[in-house]
């Protein structure tokens, strides 16, 4: 057994630190004397030393060895051929033996992912020959391809995973993300279902992700759940987070983090879709339990974005937008796929006044998840901030196009057409349509609630959103309701729904406002003293302002670090 078969055998056991250093001297012996070891020798060599590197996660230093090793493998290449002539089966032997030249290529291409240099990836598969290709190296370039737009390359590789791999998932939900027919894509995956026991369920499996990815959010509820019921699938933690997603897309945020805590509950080490979960909890004033969630997910892993996703919609919604806006670039260094990352970020500039850049980042969000209302939402908020209702009515008429009337997109729609005197009539029409389709879709009744204020029709406000919280509980509406109250002098029952409202978001500034409020002009104090009162709170707002620009600048060094846009 000579030494060559023992660095082998190490790295074969895994005990990757001692290959380094071995295979480390003996190159450098072979540098000093070529003699020492033949070229089949010498490039095993350096396949083992590049792998120990790229298992200690040096990734550039392992690129560079891996490329050392091919450029030893054309000599190898060369010497063969002279070999074969004369050698015959020794030499064949040896040559089959020897680390795959398709794999070091594919450890290249893995090294320049890691390091995010994709096209120097693409570049390196592309120069693999088709017929040579396996079904991982077509699964890195269809997402490569997906990644850099190249989206009929992708389809194209996508189709091959699935030609070598008919049970591929990922690989199916690629080639539906990518608009290509559920039909189509079931038909590639028949003769496998088929011909395999208890697999029925494929079918609709893909039915499932087609409406998905169609944005047809109420079909694919439909389905998962047709799914879910089934017995043999029933509490599977993919379903459930795939459910939550969907449920989350078309706006029902309560049974979202419902399936999101039934998923949490069946496996805790769950990272998949928390960023989601963090940010409705979020979002809903749970910032306890957000703060909980993310230290626990720190706890299972901060090599993913979500943990970084969860801290910083935290931030956000503390009003604390430069941490938030490092936490995001953050996630977005570890994932920049991170769709929730990208809208953390591009939330946190808009509201630190960076418009133009928080659109960049808007827009990079809708070109990954197209589907995603949200994306566009974040959009039209960047343009009606800077003035451009021309731009945010095109986006909205866009979307109401392209996804259809419902109750999500006319609300969308509504939206912008409030901003404009023009329109408001027509933004009436649209959010009484919303309403008439999903009567407890919170938006649509905030809109509403919004315009019946600004005409003064209160009681008529009152009436809708006292319908809205009939089967629902949301700080919004109970402050909304409080202050409505509060307009047709009901000050006692105001009182009440300001303290539901605080009940459910104890941050919540504007129904504590409200509430300080109707105290003082409860109170049997003079008015000067009502005015030394509000001098008080704006000197409160003061201080807010300047923590706010003390904390900005503690974090200007690290969103400089991190590459901000």
């Amino acid at each position: 057994m000579n030494v060559i078969e023992h660095v082998r055998d190490m790295a074969a056991a895994g005990l990757h630190s001692n290959v380094r250093i071995l295979s480390s001297l003996l190159l450098t012996m072979s540098n000093n004397n070529p003699e020492l070891f033949s070229p089949a020798q010498k490039y095993q060599l350096l396949v083992y030393h590049a792998d120990a590197i790229f298992h200690d996660k040096e990734y550039r230093n392992a690129a560079c060895k891996y490329s050392m090793a091919l450029q030893q493998k054309k000599v190898l290449s060369k010497t063969s051929k002279v070999r074969t002539s004369t050698g015959g089966a020794a030499a064949n032997l040896q040559a089959q033996s020897l680390p795959s030249e398709i794999e070091v290529k594919y450890k290249i291409a893995e090294c320049y992912t890691i390091l995010k240099l994709d096209k120097d990836a693409i570049a390196v598969l592309d120069g693999i020959p088709s017929r040579q290709r396996t079904p991982k190296i077509n699964m890195m370039l269809a997402n490569l391809y997906r990644k850099a737009g190249q989206e009929r390359s992708a389809v194209t590789s996508y189709k091959e995973v699935l030609r070598q791999c008919p049970l591929a998932l990922d690989a199916i939900i690629g080639l539906l993300s990518l608009s290509v027919k559920g039909a189509e894509v079931a038909s590639m995956t028949m003769d496998v279902i088929q011909s395999i026991p208890n697999l029925d369920w494929l079918s609709v499996w893909i039915k499932a992700y087609a409406f998905i990815h169609a944005g047809d959010n109420q079909r694919a509820i439909n389905t998962i759940c047709s799914l879910e019921k089934k017995s043999l699938l029933r509490d599977n933690v993919d379903l459930l987070v795939s459910l939550a997603d969907v449920y989350f897309r078309a706006g029902d945020t309560k049974n979202a983090i419902l399936k999101f805590e039934q998923a949490q509950m069946l496996d805790p080490y769950l990272i998949k879709g928390m960023d989601v979960y963090g940010y409705l909890m979020a979002r809903e004033g749970h910032l306890e339990d957000v703060e909980v969630l993310g230290g626990r997910l720190f706890n299972i892993s901060d090599q993913h974005a979500e943990p970084w996703v969860i801290s910083g919609c935290h931030s956000f919604y503390s009003k604390r937008y430069s941490r938030a806006l490092y936490l995001g670039a953050k996630a977005i260094q570890l994932n920049s796929n991170s769709v929730q990352a990208l809208l953390l970020k591009g939330a946190a500039l808009r509201n630190m006044g960076r418009v133009q850049e928080a659109i960049i980042h808007f827009r990079e969000a809708m070109r990954l998840a197209p589907c995603r209302l949200d994306c566009y939402e974040g959009l039209i908020d960047c343009y009606l901030a800077s003035n451009g209702i021309r731009e945010a009515m095109g986006m909205a008429n866009n979307i109401y196009k392209t996804l259809g009337a419902n109750a999500q997109t006319l609300t969308i729609l509504a939206t912008v057409c409030l901003e404009d005197p023009v329109t408001q009539e027509k933004a009436k029409t649209l959010l009484d349509k919303a309403l008439a389709q999903r009567p407890d879709y919170t938006k649509a009744v905030v809109k509403k609630a919004e315009l019946l204020s600004r005409e003064q029709k209160y009681e008529e406000g009152i009436a809708l959103l006292r319908n809205a919280l009939a089967n629902q509980s949301d700080c919004v509406l109970h402050r909304m309701l409080g202050d409505f109250l509060v307009a047709v002098n009901d000050y006692q029952e105001a009182m009440d729904q300001y303290s539901i409202a605080l009940s459910l978001d104890p941050n919540d500034q504007k129904s504590l406002e409200g509430m300080q409020k109707m105290e003082k002009e409860e109170s049997p104090t003079d008015a000067t003293v009502e005015l030394d009162g509000d001098d008080m709170e704006g000197s409160g707002e003061d201080g807010d302002l300047e923590g706010s620009d003390s904390e900005a600048a503690q974090w200007a060094d690290q969103e400089q670090w991190f590459g901000m846009q």
